[in-house]
């Protein structure tokens, strides 16, 4: 498994009146003694709720680092997608995305702080949005960003206040009230002339009965066109590995369209048919000859821009009904299609080939070599007609693998707000959420009846002896078309009061004492239903499945309360929040997590802050209920080693069913070197934990009007993380001579898996899941630099004036670490400033988004700067010494420059161009030589094998080139 921790960061800072403000600006204080002045601007500021928080206050800034990405951030920069943005963020680590083909779902994850996307809670408009599957993860495609208001990132755990799941953080997507209509549109394209993406959309607010109520409805039509991997030159060919003096090179499969065979038996092979390994292959049809190294090509065939085609539609309103009481609804739908696409299924056989079976296929002299291959194996083998090979076939002419997603998602809720007195308030709301995937894919093969065409028990032969030999009736012999699904539910019934403990407060000058109370019940299921064939492991194509089906429930209460105090200029805040969950899962049972935090402001220029919480998350229903599929991995099972023979081991072996007269008999107890296991969902997980503390300060020094810095540092760490463990550290988890309850989480797979001699059952096997034995942290500062002023020209306005709006905005990853065993200190991987390896994604010590915006009357020019330290390979970093040929092991230092000019035509009318990438930054295009070794080195962003798809990391590092984009948008 391969893990991914980048220690992203602070936003995107403020750009254009607001294009980004991941601190919101501080009320400007005139720093003197008089009590009225002081409080007469509170008065006029109304309260809000602020994520991270469910207490309205007057002051937008909290203990906790809550950092805010304004809708005009996704305007500049060409979005309709909302990942986009998102994975530009130092905070973010790109999750799955447009370009994750190959692993893919086509859908659009959210990975905070590189722990994950379970480890991130989605909300959308402080409520928790819709998942689509087992794993409980929200897909970013459901969201309609022409809609968004703003985006509020908070950084550590929070589930004091919003529940399980927020470990990372907690990002809220806030959507606007539309007053009014709006029509708009934009249309995306590569300066290649491909991957266009088009989208338009449309919106109409209204307010009635005398603005008592508003209500908005909505709709969007979005459409991207596929980029192969063939249309870009870095990643025409697959590029093999380059380690230890391997030349970088082309690489491809040994699964040729031209049939390989590797002669399994004990005959005396031919040199005109096999070479001195026993290889051959088809060159020409029907004549089978000496192979010669060959390899198919795969890589052209790949998406490298997924298709989508998604519509959204949805609707949200409310009504006061007198006395301040407001029923409000929401609904929305979303449908999204996204394809992936591998190249044509490789299929990998061991068979006996019937030669009278298939001999309509094959050359006289094929056929002659063949028998006499068969005359000379030994035993009852020899003249039996059968030549035992393994079959490696790419099945061109079934075309290329595709798999088609196509997800259906549907939330509803219904609730009312009010007051209860003039301190008070209450929200209740019920909300009902159902995501349906339908998974098709194309291209498959059924291993039974491809077999059967060649082993003499199928109705007919099938001729795969040459490239495009198959016929169209023989491969719909044995394609198989497959269909799998997923249905998702959420349910969540919440009611909270809000408000203050009327007049009392800590000093005469100071706010009311906050606090909110609540209580809420989830309820969740999920199921995953695979195809009968791939349920059955007799497919070729697409990885097989077993059904998962499950579900849980949660009652929780929870409490917040915030403490201000203010005395002179400076202004003290205390905040705490607690939350008690009782969950249906016996694992978890009741779990009590909690937050504090502080707030100093010693003068109005200056805020010290900061926080602990403590935070969980339950295990989804996929790592608990996953069906298993059966492995056969090499491990040594500790009852049969000499150490079995006494002590607490010996007693250990005894209650798992090993007879005492084979303990430590690793003849009898193992007597195969692998050991059949079934892996899948574990019923026995606990819940993960963390711990989390950020303290920074934020700057606003007033004799440098505009200026605003902040500095943050977090620190996130968490115990007993779930993760897959391999059978061997099962194996001794359990079985390492303390565990007393044979029964426990570390146990509880290998009860009742042993035979009458102690060996494990291979018709009932072992069967591990996920386990609570990981170790995750990630620590580092988050910086932020905001400053706007006036210029003293303009060029389009009478004023003389016009605005300039810098941001910088960025992270540095002191440390990620990721330890699979917990209690093993010895094993950590260190993946700050790494890629690959046991890192996965590229984790740079320091990632930073920066724009300069000016803003001339109706026109605003916004430059854009995104820039990534470079990374070692995490395989190769450890050691300086390990040399590679034309030196793969780091990436170069990252930037990306890009331009946007908005400009009002009207108050009513807005028209952007831009162009993202503007240099055209790519990885290099590889020339190779006559055997395919690659000559050049055209830049550090083409990678080997230490690569996630495409001769990259395309979720990273742009892979589309220089792209333009030109939208408009229109307000009645």
């Amino acid at each position: 498994m391969s893990y991914k921790y980048s220690k992203a960061a602070l936003l995107t800072g403020t750009i254009m009146a607001g294009a980004m403000i991941a601190s919101p600006a501080l009320a400007q204080v005139d720093e003197q003694d008089e009590p009225a002045l002081q409080a007469e601007p509170q008065e006029a500021i109304a309260p809000i709720v602020v994520t991270g928080s469910r207490i309205a206050r007057r002051n937008v800034e909290t203990a906790a680092p809550v950092a805010v990405v304004q809708d005009e951030e996704f305007k500049l920069s060409g979005t309709v997608n909302v990942e986009n943005v998102i994975n530009t963020l130092p905070q973010v680590v790109p999750g799955t995305t447009s370009f994750s083909n190959n692993p893919g779902n086509g859908t659009a994850t959210l990975n905070l702080r590189g722990l994950g996307a379970t480890r991130t809670l989605v909300l959308v408009n402080g409520r928790r949005w819709m998942f689509y599957d087992t794993a409980q993860i929200v897909d970013l495609n459901t969201i309609p960003s022409f809609l968004l208001d703003s985006v509020d990132v908070v950084t550590g755990g929070a589930s004091a206040v919003y529940g399980s799941d927020a470990l990372a953080g907690v990002v809220n997507f806030r959507l606007k009230d539309v007053d009014g209509a709006e029509l708009g549109g934009q249309y995306s394209i590569t300066d290649r002339g491909d991957g266009a993406r088009y989208e338009v959309h449309g919106a109409i607010g209204t307010s009635f009965a005398d603005g008592r109520g508003n209500a908005t409805v909505y709709g969007e039509y979005y459409n991207r066109e596929e980029i192969f991997q063939g249309d870009r030159e870095f990643s025409t060919f697959a590029i093999g590995a380059e380690t230890f003096g391997v030349p970088l090179q082309q690489f491809g499969s040994s699964l040729l369209e031209e049939t390989r065979l590797t002669y399994q038996g004990d005959g005396t092979t031919d040199s005109d048919i096999l070479n001195d390994n026993g290889l051959g292959f088809f060159q020409t049809p029907g004549d089978l000859v000496p192979y010669d190294g060959r390899t198919y090509n795969y890589a052209p065939a790949n998406y490298l821009q997924l298709p989508q085609e998604r519509y959204l539609i949805g609707g949200y309103a409310d009504y006061d009904i007198g006395g301040g009481h407001t029923p409000y609804a929401e609904v929305s739908y979303v449908n999204n299609r996204v394809a992936q696409e591998l190249a044509p299924t490789p299929i990998l056989v061991n068979l006996g080939l019937d030669i009278d079976f298939v001999s309509e296929f094959l050359s006289d002299a094929t056929i002659d070599a063949l028998n006499d291959l068969d005359a000379s194996e030994s035993g009852d083998d020899a003249n039996d007609g059968i030549v035992p090979f393994q079959v490696r076939r790419r099945l061109t002419e079934a075309g290329s693998r595709n798999s088609l997603d196509e997800r259906s998602a549907f939330r509803i809720l219904g609730g009312m707000t009010g007051p209860i007195n003039d301190y008070l308030q209450y929200d209740a709301y019920y909300s009902f959420a159902r995501t349906r995937n339908s998974n098709i894919q194309q291209g498959n093969a059924s291993l039974s009846r491809f077999t059967a065409g060649l082993d003499g028990t199928g109705d007919a032969p099938i001729n795969i002896f040459g490239a495009g030999t198959l016929t169209p009736a023989q491969v719909n012999s044995f394609r198989i078309q497959a269909q799998n699904s997923d249905i998702s539910t959420l349910q969540v019934i919440t009611g909270a009061v809000s408000g203050t403990l009327g007049d009392f407060s800590i000093g005469e000058y100071s706010d009311p004492i906050g606090f909110a109370a609540g209580v809420e019940r989830r309820m969740v299921s999920a199921r995953f239903i695979p195809d009968e064939f791939l349920a059955s492991g007799d497919v070729a194509g697409f990885n097989a499945g077993e059904p998962t089906e499950g579900g849980y429930s949660v009652n929780e209460v929870f409490g917040e309360l915030n403490i201000p105090v203010e005395f002179g200029s400076a202004r003290l805040e205390v905040t705490g929040a607690a939350r008690y969950s009782d969950y249906s899962l016996d694992t978890v049972g009741g779990a009590f997590t909690w937050a504090a935090g502080v707030e100093f402001s010693p003068i109005p220029d200056v805020i010290l802050r900061g926080q602990y919480q403590r935070a969980i998350r339950a295990p989804n229903v996929g790592e608990l209920f996953a069906g298993s599929a059966i492995g056969f991995p090499g491990a040594t099972d500790p009852c049969g080693t000499a150490a079995a023979t006494s002590g607490a081991l010996r007693s250990q072996c005894l209650a798992n069913g090993v007879p005492e007269a084979n303990l430590g008999n690793a003849a009898i107890i193992q007597p195969d070197s692998q050991t059949a296991a079934f892996f899948g969902g574990n019923p026995n997980l606990a819940e993960e934990t963390s711990d989390s503390y950020t303290f920074g300060v934020v700057l606003q020094p007033s004799f440098v009007p505009g200026l605003t810095l902040t500095a943050d540092y977090f620190n996130i760490e968490i115990e007993d993380a779930i993760t897959t463990i391999s059978l061997q550290t099962a194996l001794d988890l359990c079985f390492d001579g303390t565990q007393t309850d044979l029964s426990s989480v570390n146990c509880a797979g290998f009860v009742g898996t042993r035979d009458a001699t102690g060996a494990f059952d291979r018709n009932n096997a072992p069967r591990l899941g996920g386990a609570n034995i990981a170790n995750i942290a990630v620590s580092g500062v988050d910086l932020e630099v905001v400053y706007s002023t006036m210029l003293p020209f303009s060029f389009l306005t009478d004023t003389g004036e016009q605005d300039l709006n810098l941001s910088f905005l960025g992270t540095w990853t002191e440390s990620s670490t990721f330890a699979p065993d917990q209690n093993d200190p010895d094993n950590v991987f260190e993946c700050a400033g790494f890629f690959a390896g046991n890192c996965g994604e590229p984790t740079p010590e320091f990632k930073w988004t920066a724009r300069a915006s000016f803003v001339d009357g109706p026109l605003t020019t916004s430059l854009r700067w995104r820039h990534l330290d470079s990374v070692d390979d995490q395989g190769t970093g450890a050691d300086p010494d390990f040399a590679t040929y034309n030196g793969i092991d780091t990436i170069d230092t990252y930037d990306l420059l890009d331009l946007t000019f908005s400009f009002e035509a009207s108050e009513r009318t807005t028209v952007t161009f831009g162009v993202n990438n503007i240099f055209d930054t790519l990885p290099g295009t590889p020339l190779f030589d006559e055997n395919g070794i690659v000559t050049n080195r055209p830049n550090s962003l083409l990678l080997g094998d230490n690569q996630e798809q495409a001769n990259t990391y395309p979720s990273t590092y742009d892979v589309l080139g220089r792209d333009f984009f030109a939208s408009v948008n229109f307000k009645f």
